[in-house]
This record gives C-alpha cells, sequence and structure tokens, in this order.
C-alpha cells in the first residue's frame, strides 16, 4: 500500500500497490502492520456498506464522539463519489478544515480518516456503493453530524445535492 498524507493531521490517501501479471492483479487494501508503519493505529471492529441508488446523494457529515469515536478507512466498490473529510478535533492544527477527493470503483483509492474526522460524501453517478472499516461498534448516543453546508466550513461541494435524509439536512450550526 501506498500511504499519501492529506492536509489534515492524521489523515490519508491510500493507493494499491498492485502485484500485477496475465490474469489480473493482486493488492492489499487494509494490513495492520503497514498502517503501524505508517502512523496509524487502526483495529477494525465493523465493516459497512452504503448504496445509493441515485447520482446526486448526500450521506453526511457523521461521526461519533469519544468514548465511541471512530477511524473509518473507505473506499468507492462501484460508482463514484465526491468524498468529504472534516477535522472537528479542537486541538488539531486542522481544526475546521476539509479534506475532498474523487473516489471511484475505477481509481480505487481509499480515505483513512482518524477519530473526531466527520464524513460524508456525494454520489458522482447512480448506483454508488462505498465500503467502510470502522475501528467502534456503531453506538446512536454518540452519533454526531454537521451539516453538509454550515457556513462554519465553507465545503465546496462539486454541485447541490438532490437526495439528503431529513438528518442530514436539520443538523443545527456548528458551534466550536
Amino acid at each position: 500500500m501506498i500511504f499519501r498524507p492529506t492536509n489534515l493531521v492524521g489523515a490519508a490517501v491510500i493507493e494499491l500497490e498492485r502485484i500485477a501479471d496475465e490474469r489480473g492483479f493482486f493488492a492489499r487494501n487494509f494490513c495492520r502492520e503497514e498502517f503501524r508503519a505508517a502512523g496509524l493505529d487502526f483495529a477494525v471492529a465493523q465493516c459497512n456498506v452504503s448504496f445509493s441508488p441515485r447520482r446526486g446523494t448526500l450521506r453526511g457529515m457523521h461521526y461519533q464522539v469519544v468514548p465511541r469515536a471512530e477511524a473509518k478507512l473507505i473506499r468507492c466498490t462501484r460508482g463514484a463519489a465526491w468524498d468529504c473529510l472534516l477535522d472537528l478535533r479542537p486541538g488539531s492544527p486542522t481544526y475546521k478544515h476539509h479534506f475532498a477527493m474523487e473516489l471511484t470503483e475505477a481509481n480505487r483509492l481509499s480515505l483513512y480518516l482518524p477519530p473526531g474526522v466527520a464524513h460524508g460524501y456525494l454520489t458522482l453517478s447512480d448506483n454508488t456503493e462505498l465500503f467502510y472499516l470502522v475501528s467502534e461498534f456503531y453506538s446512536p448516543e454518540h452519533a454526531r453530524g454537521v451539516r453538509w453546508d454550515d457556513p462554519a466550513f465553507g465545503i465546496p461541494w462539486p454541485f447541490p445535492p438532490e437526495d439528503i435524509s431529513e438528518k442530514d439536512r436539520s443538523w443545527v450550526d456548528y458551534r466550536s
């Protein structure tokens, strides 16, 4: 795996390091030892899949608070998504900064986000599926979110979403 740091402390883009032959290729998408060697301590508690049938679906910005704060490793396995990370760690030098990029089934890139960083995405094509490795079990009482268009962050989404859940539309303005 090839780890590329982002502008957010502790977040990384992970590129597959392919071993190819006439049959195709093989690559690791996760290896605890390689993550540790890259300075990322990540243990998997659960795996999730998110499927959105329509282009323009927005999910996020979600995170969990301590003691259930979660790290995630996210990859698009079908379609394409504009994936966004938002640093909500008050002591972080990148607090309230964001990082975004396209994750697609073709580019096979993954994003790692540490605990305290919110995650959301906008589907760029119909029938988009994302696969998550998550370090903590889902805990509704620790689940939080911020609004995708909150002026406190100024995230430049590629286009206005067409499908957003009532919950994601209703988050109040962020106050640090």
